[in-house]
């Protein structure tokens, strides 16, 4: 009996402390609520203010530290905490009141720990990664090697602050500073080498913005020139730099610009190369003039560019050296001309090329005239008309405008300019034959061509020298009917004749209602990248009855015009980069019409009667954010279409009406952009055969641009990929991963790479927190079984900014598959400071 008593005197303590704790718990769950709340309230008003905080610095170039943003997540699952536990809190029984309790102060808790996290007294954000140190395409130096010894000199020492590099147009200087901006590349005294193709006349404002991108950093676009000042000179003060100030032709000032004097305190240098020495004197330079080449040093130049083999021909070298004579020393005539003569070995027609030199050197009157005419020569070179048609169309560029040579092909076919098939492939590949023989004979200058969006994308690009350009302008324009204007001219300032104008980059604001003009043999107007051109007359267009193309792109345009509609010879309406164009008229009577270009346009709703283009081979509605829908019916009717570039938006219907472009049997490339992973691989597993028919670019997350480096590519940026792999196209060639969240700690767990998907030649991955390797391997893993057939075939693979990758391949418990990047030629590695063994031992 003592023993049972003992049991029920333990089991009478043991309830009524249940008993207690659980009515404690019923008392005090009001109270641990309102704590919660309280402590949930302070925590986002801290997230408010670490959001105002870095609204604010990133906006002067910073990006937001990885620790800020695993913060934020967590604030964002503690919101939804906050969301459960009152939901409960209105619907919880009263017997449930106790466990509602209990989870209450777990929640407390976290609530306090993330709120304590939040102080981040070391700041919030960190230096955007360094700029890819960029190396110029240029020609090795021939005879200015002193010249550059005294410019280098005075970079490494501390007397000369500013240097100025003169000399008349032609003689080498950007040449010089192009060597010299590579070597500084190279070295580890300047934080910062800065290029500036100078803009003429001078746009201060666009030179500010030059310099702050060339830093990483970001200006205000909506202060004033003053104020930009201010910011970009405190940007400045806090680096070691050089600044190239490329082509300057009018006096300015450095603290106008916002560039701090350099000077022995702050180790800087600014170089300035220039026509006139008068500009470097203003400017306080050390002035360093370059002089053209000896007789000697012109011939070897002459030898290098054409090639030693030349002097095998019997006869030929004393023609050769007269040639190199009348080309007075000047290293941009002695390129040009003897690139045009490159592989010619008929001693006539040297002979005949010496004539043809010196009739044109003679005529001249002033030093642009003679380099002119010398450059002269090297275009009537050129072997048909297409080929001069195509250089002269290059003019119409901006002074020192690098253009991909997509950008210039495009404007080529719709110019009519290239010969040969109707297929855009076809043609594509003919414009870049054009454009390598123009590279070859000097007439192109190769560049990088680096796409927007702060991420080092880049494609073959080109720019015409200045002094070709306006060779190509003053010079031979007009023969052919093309002409360059700075300003509208007014009622009775057109030339009849001209058949083709540019406006280009010439910040006009307005058309003038005096308007129209009469240019009836008018077939090409190019007035983009004007974006303050807001306006244009309903009567503007009414007298241009033979336009065929209309180049608007880049403007602030609400809407078009009505008299657009007459315009029944329209072949190529470009209104890229129009964000705020929302009316277009009716485009029914444009039968011919073949190229429609919105992209990123700002309409909402496509223009009345595009389904009744029936001769339309390009449309692109890429980025157009405005536009939900593209109504069923229209692409069906576009059958002569070959290219297509559409977002498929998570809120819009576009995503189906690509049942109808699957239908569209000439088309031959297809861009497209999805928001997010599901919607793309939808689009993947319903359209596999599509695939196949048709080259693609396609995008996935905030790209705002597509790569366009290869035949079959994807591109994924910024993108949340989660626990869905990303199913990959067919034939793909080219996989960009950048900057995704929620990533996993291999490439094999996050994309599928099936076995259809074979044909991958190059993957680049950069900026992520969480990739460990590559590849990950181990017994239990029916992934890694499927990925490396596919990485056989690898031929290039990118790694950037990845801190936490370690290896390239991980294997635990599984063997090694022996042909795994078998075919890699390049690997890449950059930024991944947490590397420690590149190949497993049965790899090595």
């Amino acid at each position: 009996m003592e023993a049972f008593g003992e049991i029920l005197r333990i089991f009478g303590d043991f309830i009524r402390d249940y008993v207690w704790e659980y009515v404690d718990c019923h008392r005090k769950l009001e109270e641990d609520l309102n704590e919660f709340r309280s402590e949930f309230q302070v925590l986002k008003r801290r997230k408010i203010d670490v959001k105002s905080r870095i609204q604010a610095e990133v906006h002067s170039g910073q990006v937001v530290k990885q620790e800020v943003r695993g913060w934020l997540n967590d604030v964002r699952e503690v919101e939804k905490d906050k969301q459960d536990i009152e939901e409960r809190a209105r619907r919880v029984p009263y017997l449930k009141r106790a466990s509602l309790d209990k989870l209450v102060r777990e929640k407390v808790d976290v609530v306090k720990r993330t709120k304590e996290r939040g102080i981040f007294n070391e700041g919030l954000v960190i230096e955007r990664a360094p700029a890819h140190r960029t190396i110029i395409p240029t020609e090795n130096l021939v005879g200015e090697i002193s010249t550059k010894e005294e410019i280098w000199g005075y970079l490494m020492g501390d007397e000369v602050g500013m240097i100025g590099v003169c000399g008349i147009g032609g003689v080498g200087k950007t040449m010089i500073m192009k060597n010299l901006h590579n070597d500084l590349q190279r070295e580890t005294r300047f934080q910062n080498v800065i290029w500036v193709t100078m803009s003429h006349p001078l746009n201060v404002f666009e030179l500010q913005k030059k310099i702050a991108d060339a830093m990483g950093k970001r200006l205000q676009e909506e202060e004033e020139v003053m104020m930009r000042a201010a910011a970009l000179m405190e940007i400045m003060r806090r680096k070691r730099y050089v600044v190239i100030l490329d082509d300057v032709w009018k006096k300015f000032s450095l603290t106008e610009v916002g560039i701090p004097d350099p000077n022995v305190q702050n180790g800087c240098k600014v170089v300035v190369t220039s026509r006139s020495s008068e500009v470097c004197s203003y400017l306080r330079c050390k002035i360093v003039e370059v002089k053209p080449l000896s007789q000697e040093e012109s011939l070897q130049l002459f030898l290098n560019t054409v090639g030693d083999g030349v002097l095998q021909v019997p006869g030929l070298e004393e023609i050769l050296k007269l040639i190199v004579e009348e080309c007075a020393g000047l290293p941009l005539a002695i390129i040009v001309i003897a690139g045009s003569m490159r592989g010619v070995d008929d001693v006539n027609v040297w002979k005949n090329a010496l004539t043809e030199v010196r009739d044109r050197v003679r005529s001249v009157k002033d030093a642009n005239d003679e380099i002119f005419k010398r450059l002269r020569f090297s275009f009537d070179r050129l072997d048909s008309l297409e080929v001069k048609n195509c250089f002269l169309y290059c003019s119409f560029f901006r002074e020192d405008y690098v253009f991909s040579r997509r950008e210039l092909i495009e404007c080529w076919i719709d110019e009519g300019l290239i010969d040969g098939s109707p297929r855009r492939e076809a043609a594509c590949n003919r414009g870049h034959a054009i454009i390598d023989r123009l590279e070859k004979n000097f007439l192109l200058e190769k560049e990088t061509f680096w796409l927007p969006g702060g991420y080092p994308f880049y494609s073959a690009g080109a720019k015409m020298h200045d002094v070709v350009r306006h060779m190509a302008i003053i010079g031979i324009g007009p023969e052919f009917g093309y002409m360059n204007l700075v300003e509208l001219p007014d009622e009775h300032g057109w030339v009849k004749d001209t058949k083709k104008l540019s406006l280009m980059g010439n910040n006009i604001l307005k058309v003038p209602l005096s308007l129209p003009p009469k240019c009836l043999s008018l077939s090409t107007l190019i007035l983009s990248s004007n974006p303050n051109l807001s306006e244009i007359p309903e009567s503007f267009f009414g007298e241009m009855l033979a336009l065929k193309v209309l180049d608007l792109s880049r403007a602030a345009i609400e809407t078009l015009p009505n008299s657009i509609s007459k315009l029944e010879n329209l072949s190529a309406l470009r209104l890229q980069h129009c964000m705020k164009l929302k009316y277009l008229p009716s485009l029914a009577n444009l039968k011919g019409l073949k190229k429609l270009d919105l992209h990123e346009a700002g309409i909402e709703v496509v223009p009345e009667g595009m389904g009744m283009l029936i001769s339309l081979e390009y449309l692109d509605l890429l980025f157009c954010q405005n536009l939900k829908e593209i109504p069923t019916g229209i692409l069906p009717n576009l059958s002569n279409l070959q290219h297509l570039g559409v977002c498929c938006l998570q809120e819009s219907t576009i995503i189906r009406n690509l049942e109808e472009v699957a239908r569209l049997k000439k088309l031959e490339t297809l861009e497209c952009q999805f928001d997010g992973i599901q919607d793309f691989n939808h689009f993947v597993n319903k359209f596999k055969d599509f695939q196949s028919a048709v080259a693609y670019s396609l995008g996935v997350g905030t790209a705002r641009y597509m790569v366009r480096q290869s035949k079959y590519e994807l591109v994924i940026i910024e993108c949340e990929i989660g626990e869905e792999c990303v199913v990959l196209p067919n034939n793909l060639e080219d996989l960009w991963i950048v900057s995704c969240k929620n990533m996993r700690s291999s490439l094999n767990r996050i994309v599928m790479l099936e076995m259809e998907a074979n044909e991958l030649r190059r993957c680049h991955i950069w900026y992520s927190e969480e990739i460990e390797c590559v590849v990950e391997l181990d017994s239990s893993s029916s992934s890694s079984s499927l990925c490396c057939p596919v990485l056989d075939k690898l031929e290039l693979l990118e790694l950037s900014m990845l801190p936490k990758l370690c290896e390239l391949v991980r294997v635990e418990g599984a063997t090694t598959p022996p042909h795994i990047f078998s075919n890699l030629k390049t690997l890449k590695i950059e930024s991944c400071s947490g590397m420690r063994k590149l190949l497993p031992l049965e790899l090595q």
